[in-house]
């Protein structure tokens, strides 16, 4: 079957508009109202707005019979100042695509409407999934309690990622726990305020912290089995307003991530134990707050072989990598863990304008990737 029906143009055309007009998560009206329009016009059996506030789903039934299967593309951009001078570069101020998702959305808009026409090759039910919030939003599960998994019900899913870290006319795949999880903690530090030379009468929440940065880093050193990779990251300390007094307090925010269940399930405990510790230690008293957030993007290996078959006949199994784990995180995963999917990752470097790491000013890619992931979501939904 011929899956390049759609001119590389019109790709390119449509992830410019995109890049050029960004929106943050949860807000992402104009990007989902052109969806909308665009598969309003195609002859889908049914499009749903609104789902997750701001999602869109599409829904075609196939000629054939088969499974549901859900396609997805998250449309939310970052709260970056673009740095690229470029035609299509972002029109709105501290807002920008740093992430590929404008490219996402514009490879799942061009397949819709391929299989559509193609109706009659198609093998059971496909649901077009457009989410939100995919940037710390879990707009993934906000639209799985909108009923994203059901009416049709999903039977499984597939999901793409234009990834800077991999050559492009390359797809990456790994069974098992892909990317990682991302929870977060909140500690505030409260000591007692002094003169800068008399620490002696004060309780430093300064030198307390720098305790804790150091001590919080033994969970993953000496706690965690080298074959269990984590990270426990401090990104934010923030403490004092000038140079000789000691503070009151001391604010830190952070970011934990895991691949393993059970080493994620683990992460709170330890860190309090460490936290409280030093807290008697060093007279402070705390408070401190963990979020769960999203959990480990866990592939299934039955789900992966299509993708491999796939990727094989589209773009020569020589281009269809075993990847490592990437520790970033994506909120795909709360849809895996309903329903068998696959998450793989296309590559976009094709050169130094497009080898910038994700969420950078100067994020770009090579446009030659949107054909790519364009053949596999087209080539995916014609499997049965």
């Amino acid at each position: 079957m011929t899956t390049t029906a759609i001119p590389h143009d019109e790709l390119v055309a449509t992830r410019r508009r995109l890049h050029a007009a960004p929106e943050l998560s949860m807000v992402e009206r104009e990007t989902a109202a052109f969806v909308a329009e665009e598969l309003g016009a195609l002859g889908l059996d049914e499009v749903r707005t609104g789902i997750g506030l701001t999602g869109v789903l599409g829904t075609l039934r196939g000629g054939k019979p088969g499974p549901v299967t859900l396609l997805r593309a998250d449309m939310d951009a970052l709260p970056i100042t673009e740095l690229n001078d470029v035609p299509y570069r972002s029109q709105r101020a501290g807002v920008m695509h740093a992430c590929g998702h404008d490219g996402h959305v514009s490879i799942l808009l061009a397949a819709v409407k391929t299989l559509v026409a193609r109706r009659a090759e198609v093998p059971g039910t496909l649901v077009f999934c457009f989410q939100p919030g995919e940037e710390g939003h879990a707009g993934a599960k906000k639209m799985i309690d909108d009923g994203a998994l059901e009416n049709p019900h999903v039977d499984r899913t597939f999901a793409l990622h234009l990834f800077s870290g991999l050559e492009v006319g390359k797809i990456g795949v790994r069974d098992g726990a892909f990317f990682a999880s991302a929870d977060e903690f909140d500690l505030t530090i409260r000591g007692k305020g002094g003169h800068g030379a008399m620490p002696q009468l004060a309780v430093d929440p300064v030198a307390a912290g720098a305790y804790v940065v150091t001590l919080l880093q033994t969970i993953v050193s000496r706690e965690t089995a080298p074959k269990d990779p984590a990270v426990v990251t401090v990104g934010q300390f923030v403490s004092g307003t000038t140079f000789n007094v000691i503070p009151d307090e001391a604010k830190m925010k952070g970011t934990v991530r895991a691949f393993d269940a059970e080493v994620r399930r683990s992460m709170p405990e330890r860190m309090r134990r460490i936290i409280d510790g030093l807290s008697s230690a060093l007279r402070f008293e705390y408070e401190f707050d963990y979020h769960w957030s999203y959990p480990p993007t866990v592939n299934a290996r039955e789900i992966n072989d299509v993708v491999r078959a796939v990727g094989a006949r589209e773009i020569g199994a020589g281009n269809v990598v075993e990847h490592d784990i990437v520790m970033w995180a994506e909120d795909m995963s709360f849809m895996q863990e309903e329903r068998p999917g696959a998450y793989f990752v296309v590559g976009s470097r094709g050169g130094d304008a497009s080898a910038y790491p994700h969420h950078n000013a100067r994020f770009d890619i090579d446009e030659r990737a949107l054909e790519v992931g364009y053949r596999m979501m087209v080539a995916l939904g014609c499997e049965g």
